[in-house]
């Protein structure tokens, strides 16, 4: 065997499934040449981070509180629907899941991966208000949980004075 024969083998590259990487570009008769244009795969990238944002926003809702939960309940007393209202409104990983959305988003955005993202700015805001309305409102219930039983007994005992 030549030296130019040595030189093309050692050239070339056997992977475990059978395909033959020449990175001289011969031809190989048979095999479909995959396209590495900058284009198709920005391109794809592109379509990916869309695919990404959209599967964490579809995420984040499904860990927003049902309205049944919120607006319902079965609760005796003031104190039971407080405690109820408080557990029907933990929003669980819905902030995670939006955030992961804004970061792939802005990614993309920055690159101007994006022909049309109104949509997705638009569905991120939204849900980051609602996330943002829900923790506030919990927050408020949190604070009455803990105020209403003080507010009871003190009314309790300013009618035992009398």
């Amino acid at each position: 065997m030549g030296t130019a024969s040595r030189r093309r083998e050692k050239a070339r590259f056997t992977f475990a499934f059978g395909l033959v990487f020449k990175p001289r570009g011969d031809d190989v008769t048979g095999m479909s040449q995959s396209t590495f244009d900058d284009d198709d795969l920005f391109g794809e990238a592109a379509a990916e981070t869309r695919a990404e944002v959209e599967e964490h926003l579809a995420a984040a809702r499904e860990e927003l509180p049902a309205a049944v939960d919120v607006w319902e309940t079965d609760a005796d007393n003031v104190l039971g629907t407080l405690n109820g209202l408080k557990s029907a409104l933990d929003v669980g990983e819905a902030i995670d899941h939006v955030r992961s959305a804004k970061k792939a988003y802005v990614l993309g955005e920055r690159a101007d991966a994006f022909e049309d993202a109104e949509d997705l700015k638009a569905e991120i805001e939204e849900l980051e208000s609602l996330v943002g309305d829900i923790e506030a409102a919990a927050e408020a219930v949190g604070s009455l949980t803990g105020t209403i039983p003080a507010i009871r007994g003190a009314l309790q005992d300013a009618a035992d004075d009398e």
